[in-house]
Formats: structure tokens, sequence, C-alpha cells
């Protein structure tokens, strides 16, 4: 053994020298991605229609985090704002008391509607208000909301938006058949103008293109259980073979589950669903840290895990709504924002290590003469940390998911 710079340093220095940075990417991404749990919020769903002399809109949305003021832009549960006590006392209202309760904050809460004809605020009005019975306190309910609007003289178009607290919406265009415009809103994004008494309407590109932004941001930001899955894939190698066997079959398998579950062929509840995504990210970092050897039957468990994400996937689709004309495209293009997602977190997670590994050898350590030796041993201590601390957060969610 000698003092050199370049060589095998022992694992435990290995170790400290790249806990903070892997500790610290990680919060971040937690941080990013916001928190996940059971009474996830669910973006709306809006209908809108443009006549020559008004507007008409018919939402489902989410009444009780409206009324208690929950800020809806991050997502994430109702369990975790600050406003959870008012929520959940308006998920104890009966439907009818829910309905007068929303009716008589309207005045205040028409505020945060954005929708113009020229530049001009439309005046909105509730011609109907309708509140889903829902018998299970600890399932969100939805409130159908009809509003109309009397529309400036002029042939001035219409956009339509809320404010970013309300979060995202889908919106579309009814009567325009599978051409219509339709759109995935993010908290604060208004639509595109629509002409009155025309439908407008949208080439596959454009459709393609947005779903792949919605399959993306489905990773990042908001993906974290998926995020961390596939660190528990990056972590299990750092040669190519083994991650690209991984990656394909995670890939085949979520591809497969999210297509039938989108055409409504499989279908199991998010109850079911979520508590067994959280357990595959259990498994597959303690298998590293445990059994860190590529075969059969790592990659067949790989590939049914994929099978449970698909469905995870599917729920987003589900939220958003693809008209039937559009399906494939929508599918396709939401698969290959997934994909992009999945490949940058792992690009970024190898560029994290090759850091890591630098500033190691950038240290007068005791070491060996040998640099793919000390790659090896330095990003088996990565993988155990980082295994580590994504298994510590899958049990969590596993507790979270069925107990909590």
């Amino acid at each position: 053994m000698k003092t050199i710079r370049m060589g095998i340093i022992d694992p435990l220095v290995a170790l400290k020298l790249t806990l903070g940075a892997l500790v610290s990417s990680l919060i971040a991404v937690m941080c990013l991605a916001g928190p996940l749990a059971a009474h996830e919020l669910r973006p709306a769903v809006g209908d809108v229609s443009v006549q020559a002399e008004s507007v008409t809109l018919k939402i489902v949305l989410n009444a009780e985090a409206m009324l208690a003021g929950v800020d809806q832009a991050a997502g994430g549960n109702t369990d975790t704002a600050p406003e959870a006590a008012d929520y959940d006392a308006l998920r104890a209202l009966d439907d009818a008391a829910l309905a007068e309760a929303f009716r008589a904050e309207w005045e205040a809460l028409s505020g945060g509607f954005d929708v113009k004809a020229g530049g001009q605020d439309v005046p909105l009005s509730i011609t109907g208000l309708t509140v889903t019975p829902e018998p299970d306190a600890e399932l969100p309910r939805d409130t159908v909301l009809e509003l109309s609007g009397p529309l400036p003289e002029g042939d001035a178009p219409v956009t339509v938006g809320w404010t970013a607290a309300f979060g995202p919406m889908a919106l579309r265009q009814v009567g325009g058949g599978e051409d219509a415009y339709s759109d995935f809103l993010n908290p604060g994004d208004t639509s595109a103008p629509l002409p009155r008494g025309e439908i407008a309407t949208e080439g596959w590109g454009s459709v393609f293109g947005r779903y792949i932004i919605i399959g993306f941001e489905h990773i990042i930001p908001k993906g974290l259980d998926h995020i961390l899955f596939v660190l528990g894939l990056f972590f299990f190698a750092l040669k190519a073979k083994p991650l690209l066997m991984q990656v394909t079959a995670f890939t085949l398998a979520h591809t497969v589950t999210l297509a039938l579950a989108s055409l409504g062929i499989v279908n199991l509840p998010g109850s079911v669903v979520e508590p067994l995504i959280a357990a595959s990210i259990v498994y597959v970092a303690v298998e590293n840290i445990l059994r860190p050897k590529l075969g059969a039957l790592r990659t067949a468990v790989v590939f049914g895990f994929g099978l449970l994400h698909g469905l995870g996937f599917a729920s987003v689709l589900g939220d958003v709504g693809l008209e039937p004309g559009r399906f494939v495209v929508g599918l396709i293009a939401f698969n290959i924002g997934v994909e992009i997602g999945q490949l940058t977190v792992i690009a970024i997670a190898f560029a994290l290590v090759m850091l890591a590994v630098q500033c190691a050898r950038s240290v007068d350590l005791p070491m060996e003469e040998d640099a793919v030796r000390e790659t090896d041993v330095l990003y088996r201590a990565v993988s155990i940390t980082g295994s580590l601390a994504i298994a510590l957060m899958g049990a969590w969610w596993v507790i979270e998911r069925t107990l909590l």
C-alpha cells in the first residue's frame, strides 16, 4: 500500500465522501416531488362551450379543498396541508350541506376563476351544483360545478383558467368531436383562445408534444416513488448490461399495463396498487444490498414490478382524460415522456456518482494502483448507502399507504 492519487480507497472512506452528496440529492428530489399519500389530490376536469354571446363551464372538482383554502398547486394530499382540519370538517358534511356552503362562498371563490374575452373578465354565475355521493369519508368527493357568463360584444375569443391554488385542470371543448381542443392546464395556466360559435381544433403534433411533457412531469418532479424505483435499478450495478436489461424489462412491462389499464381491460384500485409500488421499491433496494447479482429472477421481478408501475401511470392518464380519437397518439407520447424522465434520472445519478469518484481521487489516501477496481468499490459504497435510504423511504410508504 502507498499514497497515490489514483487507486482503490477504503469503502468506509468512500462512504463518508459520498454520503453527504447522495443524501442531499435524495432530499432535493423529495422536496421537488412533494408529498405522497393515500389522499392524493386529483386534477379537476372541465368542459367548456363557447357560444356567440355566452360561455358555459362544467367542472368536476374537489369543493372541500377549494373551500378550505388548500393550495392544490403542488398536488400532494390533504392530510399534510395546514388546512387539513378544515378540510376534514367539510368532508364530514353531507352532500346538501357542502353544496350550500359552496354557494355561500361563491362570491369569494369566483375571484379565482380567470375567464376572459378580449382581455375583459367574464362574470360567472352558478347554474348548477351537484355533490356526488361518496359514503367512504376516507376518499375524496367530487363536486360538479356548472357556470355560465355573458360575453362582451364583438367576436374576441375566450380564454379559460383559474388561480394556481385551485390546482391543475384537464379542459376540453365540447361539441367538436375527437379533433376538438383539449389541454391539461398546469396550475395558473390559461387555455388557448377559443373562438365564439366555433370549435378550436388541434393537430396530432400538438397533442403528441403535450403528452410527452405530461409523461415527463409525472416522473420529474411529480413521481418520487417512480424516481426511487429507477434509482434502485441504477444502484444495482454500474455496468451497462445489468442496467439495460432491468430498464428494458421495466419499460416493456409498464408499457403493457399502461395500455391495458387505459383501455379499461385491467383495473386495480389505487389502495392496492400504491402499497405494492412502495413494496417494489423496498425489494429492489434490499436486493441491491444483499444480492447484487443479475439473474433471470431479478429480471423477472423487475418486469413484474413494471406491471404495477404501469397501473400507477395509467391513473394519470385517467385524470387527464384522453379523447378516443387521440388515444393512441396520447398513449405513445405519454410513454415516451415517462422514458425520457427515467433516462434523465439515470443520467443525473450517473453524473453524481462520477463526480463523487473524481472527488475521492483528488484526496491523498492509502490506495492501490487499480483505477477500475477503485471505481467498483466506490460505486458499491454509494450503492449500499443509496439503497438503504431508498429502502427506508419505501418501507415508510408501505406503512403509510396500508395502515395510516
